[in-house]
């Protein structure tokens, strides 16, 4: 049964743990090395990625001996190596054709927006919540992620140059804080 009352809070929770418009600097400057990013392509594999997660995420952790623990340290080196490039503006990932192809799907759809603490967040939410109130939720949340995937190109324009290049710094901070956290809350457990 739908629940317009759980619908709303676990939007929230999951509007929160995605961050997406704290990753817009992130996502400008994959954008730049990338090149265009396909907002439809992402939106839809990190769904795909949330409701397979939802589904039968626990299992599939396990039929392939990867504790959650494990992922999500995994997700946090990930997502450091990223905060770093931003902040040092050092290029460890190096982009090359097939980038092009596959940027929209990683690091965007994963590990930004499905990551390691989407993904936990969404089984979590499996045991206080019915499952269509959680694909409603993810569906809503997607919805904003297309939004502000396709409206990239109008924020950097606003921002401009100076703006984005703060954001981007500080942002990376933040992201280099998660990736810390992530790994601090994870490690201690392996």
């Amino acid at each position: 049964m739908f629940s317009i009352d759980q619908i709303i809070t676990i939007s929230f929770t999951l509007f929160a743990v995605i961050d997406i418009l704290g990753s817009i600097p992130v996502l400008l400057s994959l954008k730049e090395k990338i090149g265009e990013i396909n907002a439809a392509k992402a939106t839809i594999a990190s769904g795909i990625l949330m409701v397979a997660f939802l589904l039968g995420g626990k299992a599939f952790l396990n039929l392939m001996s990867v504790d959650l623990q494990s992922f999500a340290v995994a997700g946090s080196i990930v997502i450091f190596i990223i905060g770093l490039e931003m902040i040092l503006g050092i290029e460890f990932f190096k982009s090359n054709d097939q980038d092009t192809k596959t940027g929209s799907l990683v690091p965007i759809a994963f590990p930004l927006i499905a990551g390691s603490g989407t993904l936990t967040t969404i089984m979590s939410l499996k045991a206080d919540f019915g499952d269509y109130n959680i694909l409603a939720g993810i569906l809503v949340n997607l919805i904003i992620i297309f939004i502000v995937l396709r409206s990239l190109s109008y924020i950097e324009r606003i921002l401009g140059k100076a703006g984005l290049m703060v954001l981007r710094k500080f942002f990376g901070v933040i992201l280099l804080a998660i990736a810390v956290r992530i790994f601090k809350s994870n490690i201690g457990t392996l």
